[in-house]
């Protein structure tokens, strides 16, 4: 089984930056494509950023040109890059791995069901 925590959350102002970091317990980064999700209040669970092993990513188009999404699989880590963060992007935000697909393009469109491992996730709020 694969256990993924993720850390780097926070609270900004708009326009300020995070990083977020996602530390895996096995080799989840060259086995499986990983997304980072995030979930506002009241709002479904969305996927921001994919990433596969071979390096492949995709980005939503809310985030595009913002958020770098990228690995280190030497450090058992994946990270999300957020640059010009704006108050929309608040929200809680999850690392996942293991959608059954080949493709960061189809990880970015995978259910959020599909998804076989999870992280707790964490905060991230950008004030206006």
């Amino acid at each position: 089984q694969v256990y993924l925590m993720e850390s780097g959350g926070g609270s900004v102002q708009a326009g300020g930056s995070l990083r977020l970091s996602c530390t895996e317990s096995r080799k989840s980064l060259t086995d499986y494509c990983m997304t980072w999700f995030r979930q506002g209040l009241g709002k479904e669970r969305e996927g921001v950023a994919s990433i596969c092993p071979d390096g492949s990513t995709s980005y939503a188009d809310s985030v595009k040109g913002r958020f770098t999404i990228s690995k280190d699989s030497a450090k058992l880590t994946l990270y999300l890059e957020m640059k010009n963060l704006e108050p929309e992007d608040t929200g809680m935000y999850y690392c996942a791995a293991d959608a059954g697909v080949m493709t960061a393009i189809q990880a970015l469109g995978a259910p959020v069901a599909w998804y076989a491992y999870w992280g707790q996730g964490t905060q991230v709020t950008v004030s206006s």
